[in-house]
């Protein structure tokens, strides 16, 4: 499990240190106390932009103080200890420590699996498939932790395509052969992986109650077979460069999620059966453990918008899984239920006390 979590400078901590972390914690506090950027610094312990996918900058607490925009994160997982943060005139650079030594955000997939539930992601079916493939891809990464370097491979090959395309004179024939080929490759094995994770969660979730955590139906919805995409790319040649960007590939497919019960897609579904639908997908990927990398769930306000039963019903599946779960709130009253065998802490402007 995570333990002793530090974060300096990050957001409107100016130092703070969580120690004693249990399998449960609950962050206790109110509106703009600091509790959700606890759970920003534990996601960047994963590849990626975190949980709210900000900018490096952003997450720097230098705008209240006039510092450098610099901050660290760290923590023990074990005997191991991980560091991340953004060094003094490096701003755009997240720098990765492993044990001390340099490492890249890519690998810390590695040692970690990380999966979180936020309150901005109750949107999810409402927006477009760009946050639902993203939804979806740290899914994937926190069973398969070769999936971000895969995807990076992948968007620095589509963005280099892009731009050949996007000019004004004739691209060279081999350079796209070479660019084809690699987002070929790397597009195949994308949705490979996208596919196989929307399928062993929909197995895990074809073994749990319909009740009282509303069941989705999911599918991966691909334009391009992945066997198919070298051919689409080198035969989309004209039409990406009329449309100036990539047409074809794993960048354009979607989570297809509709509601079991009533074979409802999942956008035209009531608020509440989507946040639902949202846990149970959440669950039914937590069930997915792999005993070779810890499991950690950041749960922001979750229990604030479920009635007493749901909130048992959550608790209680939790309990039955392997993992770390990190859980806010603005009262403790919401987490009777786990309260006696949770490490909790009060966070107020910043600052956190420990309460049990």
């Amino acid at each position: 499990m995570l333990d002793r979590i530090q974060l300096e400078d990050f957001r409107n901590h100016p130092a703070t240190v969580l120690d004693g972390a249990g399998r449960f914690n609950l962050l206790i506090g109110d509106n703009g106390a600091g509790k959700t950027n606890v759970l920003e610094a534990i996601s960047l312990f994963a590849p990626g932009r975190g949980l709210r996918r900000a900018a490096l900058g952003d997450m720097a607490r230098a705008k209240e103080t006039g510092l450098g925009a610099t901050f660290a994160v760290s923590a023990r997982l074990g005997d191991i200890a991980l560091g991340t943060g953004v060094r003094a005139g490096q701003p755009a650079r997240r720098v990765v420590h492993v044990n001390g030594a340099d490492s890249s955000a890519a690998r810390l997939g590695e040692w970690l699996g990380l999966a979180w539930l936020t309150p901005a992601m109750d949107r999810l079916f409402a927006e477009g498939a760009a946050a639902r493939r993203r939804f979806l891809d740290r899914l994937v990464l926190a069973l398969e932790p070769g999936h971000a370097s895969l995807a990076a491979r992948y968007e620095t090959a589509l963005r280099e395509r892009n731009r050949l395309l996007a000019d004004t004179t004739e691209p060279d024939p081999a350079w796209l052969d070479g660019l084809e080929a690699q987002l070929a490759d790397c597009g195949a094995a994308l949705a490979t992986a996208r596919a196989a994770c929307v399928a062993r969660l929909g197995e895990a979730l074809a073994q749990t109650p319909d009740q009282p955590f509303a069941r989705p139906a999911l599918a991966y919805a691909s334009e391009t077979p992945p066997a198919g995409l070298a051919e689409a790319l080198r035969s989309g040649r004209r039409r990406d460069r009329a449309a100036g960007r990539t047409l074809s590939g794993p960048h354009r497919d979607d989570l297809s999620v509709t509601l079991a019960a009533k074979g409802r897609p999942a956008a035209e579904c009531s608020t509440g059966e989507q946040k639902a639908m949202l846990i149970a997908m959440i669950l039914a990927h937590a069930s997915l453990s792999d005993p070779a990398r810890p499991r950690v769930l950041l749960l922001d306000e979750v229990a604030a918008h479920l009635d007493a039963l749901r909130r048992a019903a959550l608790f209680e599946r939790l309990r039955a899984l392997s993992g770390q779960y990190w859980l806010t709130g603005t009262e403790l009253g919401p987490f009777d239920g786990i309260a006696n065998e949770a490490a909790v802490w009060r966070v107020s402007e910043g600052a956190v006390e420990r309460l049990s």
